[in-house]
This record gives structure tokens, C-alpha cells and sequence, in this order.
């Protein structure tokens, strides 16, 4: 079952959702938007002649830093990776990531495969950007880039990604321990 907006906002208050800068403003009937952030990793193509995951040969990437106001012109066929502005996460919900279909209708993919954020994991999630249109699409820090919606689990999770996920120093107690101390 997925969140109500009334039941997303409530989960925000009761500190079950984080989702840091809260904006009602961006919040709709079942999810909540969220921005694009200034740092975007870029393939290096041409230090980067063979991609082999089986291997663990990956891509050569860079670093680009988009201040506000500018923009990033992402040009047909190419993916990067983009990062959101908005830092979120719940140790109680399933949370999934969705493209906005006023994006999709002009051939901006935001995730490909990476649509799920489990219990227990705070992020600033990375978007898998794509244009599959013909002509460039311009991405701009701060711009709605995709939504969240948030659905209750039949029972509490036995393994949360803070205990099990890869990334885990970006969990709950870590964001806890940082607005307190």
C-alpha cells in the first residue's frame, strides 16, 4: 500500500521519513518531488576503451560541479550519473524512485535500473541520467527531476541497509548524529 500525501506528511513529522528541507509545495497526492543536485560523475570516454562489469572493469569517470543558475547540457545517447538535492530515507518504508512524465515525454530517462531505496538507508540518491532523445536536454541544479513514493511493508525488515547495505555510513544514525551533535 502506498503513502498518502496526509500520511507522507505525517511520517515527516513523526521523524519515520526523513526527507531533509521538506517542501509541502512538492509534495503530491501519493509521492513527493525531488531536485537535482550540482554534482554529476561523466565517463571519461576516451580513457575508458571497454566497459566489462563480469570483469570489474568500469568506466573511467570525472567529477563535474553544476552551480546554481548554470546548467549541464546532456547531449542524445549519452548516461551519467547525477545526484539528488533532497537527503532522504526511512527505516520503516519501502521507498521508490520514479521518473516525472512531463520528463519521460522529451526522452529523460532518471533511473534505469536502481529505482528501489530499502529500509535503513539515508541518501542523496544518484540518478541514472539518460537522453534518449535526438537533441540535447538541458538539466539545471534544483529542477524537479523525479518523485518519491513510499509503501508500507507487511512487517518490519529483519536486515535494514544500515546493517547490511554497501553504503552504510549514509544511514539514520549517522544523520541523527549529526543534527544532534
Amino acid at each position: 500500500m502506498y503513502l498518502s500525501d496526509i500520511d507522507i506528511k505525517k511520517g515527516v513529522e513523526s521523524w519515520e521519513i526523513v526527507l531533509k528541507g521538506f517542501d509541502e509545495k512538492r509534495l503530491q497526492a501519493a509521492s513527493y518531488d525531488i531536485l537535482l543536485g550540482n554534482k554529476f560523475l561523466i565517463t571519461d570516454s576516451h580513457l575508458t576503451p571497454i566497459i566489462d562489469p563480469a570483469r570489474k572493469i568500469l568506466p573511467q569517470m570525472r567529477e563535474v560541479h553544476i552551480e546554481d543558475g548554470e546548467e549541464f547540457v546532456l547531449h542524445p545517447g549519452v548516461s551519467i550519473l547525477g545526484f539528488s538535492w533532497d537527503y532522504f530515507g526511512s527505516n520503516h518504508y519501502l521507498i521508490q524512485l520514479s521518473g516525472k512524465s512531463s520528463l519521460a515525454r522529451i526522452g529523460l530517462v532518471v533511473h534505469n535500473t536502481a529505482g528501489l531505496i530499502n529500509p535503513g538507508h539515508f541518501l542523496n540518491i544518484a540518478f541514472e541520467l539518460s537522453n534518449l532523445n535526438n537533441i540535447p536536454i538541458i538539466l539545471r541544479p534544483k529542477m524537479e527531476i523525479a518523485q518519491l513514493t513510499f509503501s508500507m511493508l507487511s512487517s518490519p525488515s529483519s536486515k535494514t541497509y544500515d546493517k547490511v547495505g554497501r553504503y552504510h555510513e549514509n544511514n539514520w544514525n549517522s544523520f541523527v548524529e549529526k543534527k544532534v551533535g
